[in-house]
């Protein structure tokens, strides 16, 4: 019997991610790292310092560790990875290095502009 279509049952996970003044909703992966983010969301927003690093990412350290679920990527604008189980990486170019994926902003729109050149304050929050 095929159950290919079993997944599709799960409702797909969503976080706000204020960046400055701009908002935007990303989709959340299914991991043992998201579930914990998560659960730091619960008890209210996460907001992390983020600075730029090698012109294609931002990158702020979390403050504690969560679960890792590493594999080699290559990443692209949009994507937001776990790296070495305590910072969160947000792209806005592409590299490939081994990340735990936690999600992906949904409408790229304005995304590059929000993150700009400088250091930013990202909020994550639960909902979207």
């Amino acid at each position: 019997m095929d159950n290919t279509g079993s997944e599709e049952e799960s409702t797909e996970m969503k976080m706000t991610v204020q960046v400055g003044e701009s908002t935007f909703t990303a989709t959340l992966e299914d991991n043992a790292a998201v579930d914990a983010l998560v659960e730091m969301m619960e008890h209210g927003p996460v907001t992390i310092q983020m600075s730029d690093y090698a012109g294609f990412e931002k990158v702020g350290a979390l403050g504690t560790s969560l679960p890792t679920s590493n594999s080699q990527t290559t990443t692209q604008a949009g994507d937001i990875v776990l790296y070495q189980g305590n910072q969160i990486v947000m792209f806005y170019g592409s590299n490939s290095w081994s990340y735990t994926r936690l999600g992906t902003i949904d409408d790229l729109t304005s995304w590059t502009e929000a993150l700009g050149s400088g250091d930013v304050s990202v909020t994550f929050s639960l909902g979207g």
